[in-house]
């Protein structure tokens, strides 16, 4: 069955082949009878586009490439200009940047110096103060722990002979001998 729709489908193929070679000569570019004519015409219409373009044409393509190979040298030299003098304005700025760094590097070097001689003389003087006020303030000290210690020694003695009195009533004792008990007593 398969076979007989393939013989079939063949058939209608060969069929309609030949209703198309029976109704005319079909295309007439591939018609053989008018090669000759169309060949003639072919090389009429190519030697006249080769005489238009070589006369029209391509003189004017040509001086259009020309000129714009002109353009491309003189914009290429400009720019082979221009490229050197930025070299020597990069060069020019490195060096003046070297020199500003080295002035800045001085100038920062005579501060600290500066600066430091300052800080020098503001520790001395601070120095002189602290060691003025140090000496002052040990004076006081000295003075205040010898007061405390006159103190002590009299609140001793007072105590002293407040106990003795509370322990052996109707008993003086000699102050003399009690101030050097309680003399004797501080000094450990």
């Amino acid at each position: 069955m398969a076979e007989d729709a393939a013989h079939g489908a063949a058939d209608a193929a060969h069929a309609a082949a030949d209703a198309a070679h029976s109704a005319g000569p079909g295309m007439p570019q591939l018609d053989f009878t008018t090669f000759p004519n169309q060949i003639f015409w072919l090389l009429v219409t190519l030697v006249a586009i080769y005489f238009i373009l070589s006369r029209v044409a391509l003189p004017r393509i040509a001086s259009v490439l020309a000129e714009r190979q002109g353009t491309l040298t003189n914009d290429l030299a400009a720019a082979e200009d221009l490229k050197r003098k930025a070299q020597e304005a990069e060069e020019a700025y490195n060096k003046a940047l070297a020199d500003a760094r080295a002035e800045a590097q001085k100038i920062a070097e005579e501060t600290r110096a500066g600066i430091q001689a300052q800080l020098n003389e503001a520790i001395a003087q601070a120095d002189a103060e602290i060691s003025a006020k140090a000496a002052e303030s040990e004076g006081r000290i000295a003075e205040i722990q010898a007061g405390a210690i006159r103190s002590v020694e009299e609140v001793a003695r007072d105590i002293a002979g407040d106990i003795v009195s509370a322990v052996a009533p109707g008993q003086t004792v000699d102050a003399d001998v009690l101030a050097a008990a309680v003399a004797a007593r501080v000094k450990g």
